[in-house]
């Protein structure tokens, strides 16, 4: 499509989208692995007899300090959408680079994701709470936004926790790896 040449900058090739060349461009980037819950639900009521609902995103991201403002993105097609769409209140879990396992339970379609993995309370509303992740955010839903097949959360924090100190669980080039070097101190 373009090329791009500056002196000393290298070449930059640039060419049309298609899903296939947007996966593997997404799959450079290092995303932090987060594990997003809310409690079974119908009409908008929380009902202890239904299954909690829970998934895997590394779509996760502050918006705004001012208020207090978060971002995680959902497929329609998931399995936990239809729980997730009625929730007022959600859990978002930052895992550890130890906790690949429950990423991957919370990734798998067709499974009871709470029975596969016992490690969990229940919070405030309901909500699930995972155990030993590097922090937890409670959130309530403020905002649901529609951007193509997915869905934009948008969650006002009201608590959080945080668990030891350690290295967060990374998703790059389609697996879980931890951070990609040593830092310093002051990050």
């Amino acid at each position: 499509m373009t090329t791009v040449d500056r002196p000393g900058a290298g070449t930059v090739e640039l060419r049309p989208v298609d899903v296939d060349s947007f996966r593997g461009l997404l799959r450079r980037q290092a995303s932090t692995v987060t594990v997003v819950t809310t409690p079974g639900l119908r009409g908008n009521r929380m009902r202890p007899d239904l299954p909690p609902a829970g998934f895997t995103a590394t779509s996760f991201t502050s918006v705004s300090l001012d208020p207090p403002l978060v971002s995680v993105c959902l497929g329609r097609a998931s399995s936990s959408w239809p729980t997730v769409e009625q929730a007022e209140h959600v859990a978002v879990h930052l895992l550890a680079s130890g906790q690949q396992e429950i990423a991957q339970i919370f990734a798998t379609s067709g499974i009871d994701r709470f029975s596969a993995h016992p490690g969990w309370t229940t919070g405030p509303f309901g909500v699930p709470l995972i155990g030993d992740a590097l922090a937890v955010l409670l959130c309530r839903v403020v905002r649901r936004i529609e951007a193509g097949d997915h869905t934009i959360l948008l969650g006002e924090p009201l608590a959080l926790g945080a668990g030891e100190d350690g290295d967060p669980l990374l998703h790059h080039r389609g697996g879980y790896t931890t951070t990609l070097g040593d830092w310093p101190e002051a990050w």
